[in-house]
């Protein structure tokens, strides 16, 4: 038998409206606890590790609740209508082009279950009266369970929506040949290529190109295009891997000028490349690709502003950031009252060891006298726990980790 929707009393409704008006206003350590508890889980990880995909989670995290608050500020009590946004949209259809299944929507659960303790806290804030709490607590716990409910299900279907469409489409064979070498599963060079239309024998160089804003495919089309110019690849393999991402492939042995392709995205301020290793075969496909993810992992782990960047660049820093709170003690440990004094001494500091601890070539480096940066040396030694010459590594390792988070040019 169906249960009818609750009519609360107008007190309760009036209860339920100013609860869902402090929820339009959620402190920012709550909106931290629903986003660890979405994205902490084992099986959420592989969204977790996905820049783009976890990005998209959290911003849906948040919709959904200020969607069903907003609906109970106009009407209290009322059986919200799913949310089916443009962002909530946009992340199914990321969650299948990365082979995940609707069962990905679990995260709605661990979600809702921070949601109830957050409406809780609030409720129990609003009323002492016992019957009121009890009314208050048996409208909402069932608006919210039917509203996630009503969400999932809209989700599902524009997920398998869009998995009928994968399936219809040569992307989605693409995106299977590249699984299955990836993962080192058997399957023949010659079946991969035809599914590919791209030789696996040679070199190869690969590179992720992903947007943090939502950028359109067209646009990651043309960063991915001027990759291609810059590398002087004649073609490329691309693989739709979510709507804001592009894993490619370009048959070459060498990586594209930086500095020149970081000019070129500058109009293109959303948009990042993170390019692998070059490889050559099977195992450097493989190889090169893993290297792109794990530069991409990195500069969204550090929330780094860099729009390009190499895994030759960036190995060191990319392992000693794999665990956040380590890299933030580390470098606290050795850098001392260095880590926030004035940028241009730890430049100085950093090109001096990148110089070999050649003052000479510093100055020369950095188009200064060298009086200068010996000045800036001895202001360093000041303010680190150990002088330079006494942990070269450290610092300098030290150093680049705050370069990539952003810290300094």
């Amino acid at each position: 038998m169906t249960r009818s929707w609750p009519c609360p009393t107008a007190r309760v409704r009036e209860l339920i409206r100013t609860g869902a008006e402090k929820a339009l206003r959620p402190p920012a350590a709550w909106a931290e606890e629903l986003h660890a508890a979405v994205l902490d889980a084992d099986r959420t990880q592989a969204i977790a590790a996905d820049p783009v995909l976890a990005d998209g989670l959290r911003q849906t995290n948040v919709d959904n609740v200020l969607h069903w608050a907003a609906a109970n500020v106009q009407e209290p009590g009322c059986r919200v209508p799913p949310h089916l946004g443009t962002q909530a949209l946009d992340t199914a259809r990321d969650l299948v082009r990365r082979g995940l299944d609707a069962h990905a929507l679990d995260t709605y659960r661990a979600g809702q279950n921070v949601a109830w303790r957050f409406w809780m806290e609030i409720c129990f804030s609003l009323t002492s009266d016992p019957d009121e709490l009890r009314e208050l607590l048996d409208v909402t716990a069932l608006s919210i369970s039917t509203y996630v409910n009503d969400t999932i299900t809209g989700i599902s279907e524009r997920m398998q929506d869009e998995l009928d469409t994968l399936l219809r489409g040569t992307n989605a064979d693409r995106r299977a040949a590249v699984t299955l070498i990836l993962e080192g599963s058997p399957i023949s060079a010659n079946r991969a290529e035809l599914k590919l239309g791209y030789g696996l024998t040679g070199p190869h160089t690969a590179a992720v190109v992903w947007s943090t804003a939502h950028a359109g495919l067209d646009e990651l089309e043309s960063v991915a295009e001027e990759l291609v110019r810059l590398t002087g690849a004649r073609r490329r393999l691309t693989v739709v891997a979510t709507a804001g991402t592009l894993w490619i492939w370009l048959p070459v042995g060498t990586t594209a000028d930086i500095e020149r392709l970081s000019a070129e995205l500058s109009s293109h301020s959303h948009v990042r490349v993170s390019i692998g290793r070059p490889g050559r075969d099977v195992d450097g496909f493989r190889r090169s690709h893993i290297d792109a993810l794990t530069v991409q992992r990195m500069l969204a782990r550090l929330s780094s502003c860099r729009q390009v960047a190499r895994y030759e660049d960036v190995q060191l820093v990319a392992l000693m950031t794999a665990d956040p709170a380590h890299a933030d003690e580390f470098v606290a440990e050795v850098l001392g009252a260095l880590r926030d004094a004035d940028p241009e001494v730890r430049r100085v500091v950093r090109t001096y060891i990148r110089a070999q601890c050649n003052a000479s070539r510093t100055a020369e480096t950095l188009y200064t006298h060298r009086n200068t940066v010996l000045r800036r040396l001895a202001r360093a030694d000041e303010l680190l726990p150990r002088p330079v010459a006494e942990d070269v590594v450290g610092v300098g390792a030290a150093l680049e980790v705050l370069r990539w988070r952003g810290a300094d040019a």
